[in-house]
């Protein structure tokens, strides 16, 4: 049976704090609908200190805050929203429209349509979330949403330049700076600056994750992304401080981001532990990363690899780091997550940042259920139907009609008598079932 080594704040406590998120939630949300940009407006003071006479920003301005960053960094920023992209457009490549002739003169098929506007999140009051546009807005793009609409929040009193600057490289087609739940109401509740969108898209801290969940239903959404989860599947093949640099490195995110460690060596969990607070000793965010560790970081000792597979399925982290001697079998054997980071040289800051895969992933234990965002959350497939022949219309008619009588649908089945009738030139009693012919097999 695994043995913890440390474990984290006891689930009664969290679903405290998220109960108190949800009530602070729901009445700005209200406030939204009911004032529009003027809550919104008093949001944005309140809980950023910044005021403006319009938070939509113009070409120029654009411009000019694209203008403050050096070569360099924009040749990051280009790297990284390039490779976003190129794996986004294998992706849309793998979606196909299909059609096919399933009996003679009957078609069936579907077609892939992209959601019509979508609202992207892209945090940044704490850490400017430069990365966070590449994901939603560039990834929109691709998939064809004929309106992005982009909002982030302020930082340190005036908009990102490199977070705009993505989000611009993206093909944002408004971009407003606004934060938090006030960001996520208007772009789904609409206002007379932001007209409603169909979806909501990217991560968030508790408030905004909260925030689309309450919408939901209203606008559809990317799914729960709520405050970072991190967890490392480690044996005895990799050293105590990967295993603390790579907890760490996530839990600075936000003071309340779990980091696990899952192991089979009792010398490496207590070489990480002891890692751990020589590291915090250094970080520069030790403040953050030390609230989050000690409060949801945890340490679980286990007895093999089965037993730390079962562990790992039943947490279904958002960011699994695999650093063992068999991390294939852990990709062909997990089935709740919501990404892998397979050997050592690789790690979720790449995931985070730049290598190409999308970092809006599902959180608290969402992965049981679903992947993370991708290029296929923008687009809807619709399935479309056609009959070309009198006999086949005849025919999936009879069936039709009887179904329908089966099930006490008397109107359905005169959607299908009719075209028996026309089609097929046989009398069928009005709300009968139509008799059943050899012929029709």
């Amino acid at each position: 049976m695994a043995e913890h080594l440390k474990i984290a704040r006891p689930e009664a406590d969290r679903a405290e704090d998220d109960a108190k998120v949800r009530a602070v939630v729901e009445a700005a949300l209200k406030d939204v609908e009911a004032r529009g940009d003027v809550a919104v407006r008093e949001m944005s003071v309140r809980f950023d200190g910044y005021e403006r006479e319009g938070y939509r920003l113009g070409r120029e301005e654009i411009d000019a805050l694209v203008g403050e960053l050096s070569e360099r960094e924009l040749a990051d920023i280009r790297f990284a929203h390039d490779q976003v992209v190129a794996f986004a457009k294998v992706q849309r490549d793998s979606m196909l429209d299909v059609e096919v002739e399933t009996m003679p003169g009957v078609v069936l098929g579907h077609r892939h349509i992209p959601v019509q506007s979508v609202g992207c999140y892209v945090p940044g009051g704490k850490f400017p979330m430069v990365a966070s546009a590449h994901m939603s807005v560039a990834t929109a793009k691709v998939a064809g949403v004929p309106r992005i609409v982009a909002c982030t929040p302020p930082f340190k009193g005036k908009p990102n330049p490199a977070v705009i600057a993505a989000m611009d490289m993206g093909g944002a087609h408004e971009i407003h700076v606004i934060g938090g739940i006030q960001a996520v109401g208007a772009m789904a509740l609409g206002t007379e600056a932001i007209p409603a969108v169909d979806m909501l898209v990217g991560p968030g801290n508790a408030f905004v994750a909260e925030a689309k969940r309450q919408l939901f239903g209203r606008v559809g959404i990317d799914l729960f992304a709520g405050p970072t989860e991190t967890m490392v599947i480690a044996d005895d093949t990799v050293d105590a401080e990967m295993v603390a640099t790579d907890l760490l490195g996530q839990a600075e995110h936000g003071y309340n981001s779990p980091a696990v460690l899952l192991t089979t060596s009792r010398g490496l969990a207590e070489g990480t532990l002891r890692e751990i607070d020589r590291i915090l000793g250094i970080l520069p965010t030790a403040e953050t990363a030390r609230a989050s560790w000690e409060e949801y970081g945890e340490v679980i000792l286990c007895a093999d690899h089965d037993e730390m597979l079962q562990v790992a399925n039943d947490i279904a982290s958002e960011h699994v780091q695999v650093m063992t001697d068999r991390d294939d079998w852990y990709l062909e054997n997990m089935h709740s997550y919501g990404a892998l980071f397979l050997g050592p040289r690789t790690n979720v800051a790449n995931g985070d940042k730049v290598i190409g895969t999308n970092h809006t992933l599902p959180t608290k234990k969402a992965g049981r259920y679903t992947g993370g965002l991708w290029v296929g959350k923008f687009i809807k497939t619709h399935s479309y139907q056609r009959i070309t022949t009198d006999e086949a219309a005849a025919t999936i008619g009879e069936y039709g009609s009887r179904l329908c009588i089966l099930e006490g649908f008397v109107g359905h089945a005169e959607q299908c008598n009719l075209r028996v009738r026309r089609y097929g030139g046989r009398n069928v009693p009005y709300g009968e079932g139509a008799p059943h012919r050899e012929a029709a097999e």
